[in-house]
């Protein structure tokens, strides 16, 4: 078992039962999939571009992503309806908690100057979402094999009803929000 999952079950949701007063298991947050996205605007004009995305985010995440198309045409940006301009890859289960330990232990303490993620980042409804300005803090890319330095938002989706109920999920996962 995945060391996150055995410690969401033995530790994080014993806590938070305790701290919020749930009387069931299952009324208390979990994390339900992990969304990782890379948006291509370059790909309107070169598809080399899309094809190394593509490949960086199953490296990335160890999963096939799917290619996103848009949805409507927008003349200012030179983009047809159904032009392939992003791909995603949507995590669920162990892959899930393997790409969150990977992502808390090894990849946000090598992002340089950082000092915690913003605790303002939430939608609302218990859902968090973080923006990373490169790929190559992944220790999975190969700096020599980069075709362009892309961003990527990836989104940590809960069952929380709120901000705070999140807040406290994804501390007790190990999180490093900032004090």
């Amino acid at each position: 078992m995945n060391r996150l999952k055995e410690k969401n079950i033995k530790e994080v949701i014993p806590s938070l039962m305790e701290k919020n007063g749930y009387k069931s298991v299952m009324e208390v947050p979990k994390l339900e999939k992990i969304v990782v996205n890379i948006g291509v605007g370059d790909a309107t004009t070169n598809s080399k571009f899309l094809d190394a995305a593509v490949a960086d985010l199953a490296a990335i995440t160890g999963q096939k992503p799917v290619v996103t198309r848009a949805k409507k045409a927008i003349a200012g940006f030179k983009l047809k309806k159904g032009q392939a301009i992003g791909c995603k890859v949507t995590l669920r289960g162990d892959r899930m908690y393997n790409f969150l330990d990977k992502l808390i232990n090894i990849t946000l303490p090598r992002v340089r100057d950082f000092r915690g993620l913003s605790p303002k980042s939430f939608d609302g409804y218990g859902n968090y979402t973080l923006g990373l300005t490169e790929q190559l803090i992944f220790s999975e890319i190969d700096y020599d094999n980069i075709v362009k330095v892309r961003g990527m938002d990836i989104v940590l989706v809960t069952t929380a009803k709120t901000n705070e109920e999140s807040l406290d999920l994804l501390k007790g996962l190990g999180m490093p929000f900032k004090k």
